[in-house]
């Protein structure tokens, strides 16, 4: 596996262990920050969020481990850059958008989708 491949995969694990930190920590605030929630909202889903958070820590270590392995390397980061792949395209789909002209939150697909794809693009040719 090459440098930049190794640093593409890492990139991506520190984007969700940022959004574990983010969504386990800081809920509300972000809730209200990203997607325009009312405080009174933002208190409501934040056990989901943080639920969610979880989720993201683990494919954070999934995404670290897989650089690391010796054995199924190949195997493991595929899989978990494919989860991230899809977790991008189903947040554009499901996710709600602050902004009231786009009526889906497109950020996830840059955010996740797309650095998960370039780093699929390099494990699969390295």
């Amino acid at each position: 596996m090459t440098l930049l491949t190794q640093i593409v995969i890492i990139f991506n694990g520190l984007i969700h262990f940022g959004f574990a930190v983010g969504e386990i920590f800081f809920t509300t605030c972000l809730l209200e920050e990203l997607f325009g929630f009312s405080p009174e909202d933002a208190i409501k889903t934040a056990p989901i969020a943080k639920n969610a958070g979880i989720y993201n820590s683990f494919i954070a270590a999934g995404l670290f481990w897989s650089v690391f392995a010796k054995e199924n390397a190949f195997e493991l980061r595929l899989f978990f850059l494919i989860c991230v792949a899809i977790a991008g395209i189903f947040g554009a789909l499901t996710l709600p958008s602050k902004d009231p002209t786009q009526p889906r939150n497109i950020k996830t697909l840059f955010l996740q989708t797309l650095p998960a794809t370039i780093a699929i693009v390099l494990v699969w040719i390295n």
